[in-house]
């Protein structure tokens, strides 16, 4: 639908990602503030600390662990929606190489395209791990 009303170009492509991608992030991100530990605001607020103070030093490190967990979704699924975009309405880009060389019968283009894509994947998942270990050290992080 985005692309009929927004045409071919990058704005869609953006637009659809956009939109997949907001609701498993903001659903990660509310489920875990909602998480947190009643009596450690509690315990802060006693201790006399504002509501900013409370924010950044017990609410946001104690959802950053599900907030990476609606990143690594988001990221699968925004790499996904590229790849589908690129394939059905693009004239440039790796899903656009699958799909010529799929229909040119250059196998060893589509694999090596196909390849690169896994590739970007998993790096990409990766940078998110090695940064939640980074910003969350005394959670068990699992691949």
């Amino acid at each position: 639908m985005f692309i009929l009303l927004l045409g071919f170009g990058e704005a869609s492509k953006v637009f659809v990602i956009f939109w997949a991608t907001l609701f498993p992030i903001l659903l990660a991100t509310i489920g875990g503030v909602k998480e947190v530990d009643r009596k450690l605001i509690e315990m802060a607020a006693t201790f006399g600390a504002s509501r900013l103070t409370i924010f950044l030093r017990v609410v946001m490190p104690a959802s950053i662990p599900s907030i990476f967990v609606g990143l690594r979704l988001s990221a699968t699924t925004a790499l996904l929606l590229l790849i589908a975009a690129e394939m059905i309405g693009a004239n440039k880009g790796l899903g656009f190489q699958v799909m010529n060389a799929q229909y040119n019968f250059q196998i060893p283009q589509m694999f090596a395209a196909i390849l690169l894509l896994a590739l970007l994947g998993l790096s990409a998942n990766a940078a998110l791990v090695a940064l939640q270990r980074r910003l969350c050290r005394w959670a068990d992080v699992a691949n």
